[in-house]
C-alpha cells in the first residue's frame, strides 16, 4: 500500500504487507504476526511505531528480494508511479526499507528453522 494511517498493522497476524508511504502513529500495535515492510521516506518511522511487541531490523538479502518482488507486483497492478520511481533506484532506495518484525513470531520462525535443519541432518545421517 502507499500509505496508512494511524494504528497501521495493528493486530496483524500473518502475511506481509509493503508500506510505500508515510505511516500515523502507533505503527505495529498488537502485531503478532507477519512482516511489514516499511519504506521511511521521511526518516521519522521509529517514533511513529509501537516497539510493545515489535522489532525493527536491517534487511537480510531474501528480505531485499521480497521487497523488490512486492514492488514489482504493485507496479504491475497499479502503475503506481512510486513504485516505479523506487525500482528505477531500487540500489539507492532499498536502504531506506525498515523490516517489522513481531517478537514472538520471530522465535516461532527460528524454532522451525531449527526443527527443520534436524529433520535434514536425520535423513542424510540415516
Amino acid at each position: 500500500m502507499e500509505g496508512t494511517g494511524d494504528h497501521g498493522c495493528e493486530y496483524m497476524t500473518g502475511g506481509r504487507v509493503l508500506i510505500l508511504g508515510r505511516t500515523g502513529r502507533n505503527f505495529a500495535a498488537g502485531m503478532s504476526g507477519g512482516i511489514a515492510y516499511v519504506y521511511d521516506i521521511d526518516g521519522d518511522f521509529r517514533e511513529k511505531c509501537n516497539l510493545e511487541m515489535v522489532e525493527l531490523e536491517d534487511l537480510s538479502e531474501e528480505d531485499i528480494k521480497n521487497i523488490y518482488n512486492l514492488l514489482r507486483s504493485h507496479y504491475r497492478y497499479t502503475s503506481s508511479r512510486l513504485a516505479e520511481r523506487i525500482l528505477d533506484n531500487f540500489e539507492r532506495d532499498f536502504k531506506r526499507f525498515i523490516k517489522i518484525m513481531p517478537k514472538e513470531y520471530k522465535k516461532i520462525l527460528e524454532m522451525k528453522k531449527v526443527e527443520a535443519e534436524a529433520e535434514l541432518a536425520e535423513v542424510s545421517d540415516g
